[in-house]
């Protein structure tokens, strides 16, 4: 993964923003409301994980038919999905680490404290 330009440029103000949200967060709801608020963030990230390829909880055939439509598919439509696909690991990885993070600091501050 290399940076742009762009993404240089963006650290420091989203740095900022994120360090604004936690503090906003824990004056909202305190430590233990911030680590709830990070096992949210991190259930919501591991259920569209799971479901990146399809709904789960469905019936088998409509899986089955998914799959056969993806063998169908032409070489360029399977890269064009396999792109779309990553394309959405970087934003989940950031909302996974950032839900960690707000769980671990949360509870652990609020049984340290």
């Amino acid at each position: 993964m290399r940076f742009t330009k762009w993404d240089y440029i963006a650290f420091p103000f989203l740095a900022a923003l994120c360090i604004g949200v936690f503090y906003g967060a824990l004056r909202l709801v305190g430590f233990f409301g911030l680590g709830v608020l990070g096992l949210v963030i991190v259930f919501i990230i591991v259920r569209m994980d799971l479901e990146k390829d399809g709904p789960g909880g469905v019936h088998p055939s409509v899986l089955a038919e998914q799959f056969k439509a993806r063998d169908r598919m032409s070489r360029s439509e399977k890269a064009n999905l396999f792109e779309e696909q990553r394309s959405r690991l970087q934003p989940q990885f950031v909302a996974l680490v950032v839900g960690t993070g707000f769980a671990i600091l949360g509870f652990g501050f609020h049984f340290f404290l």
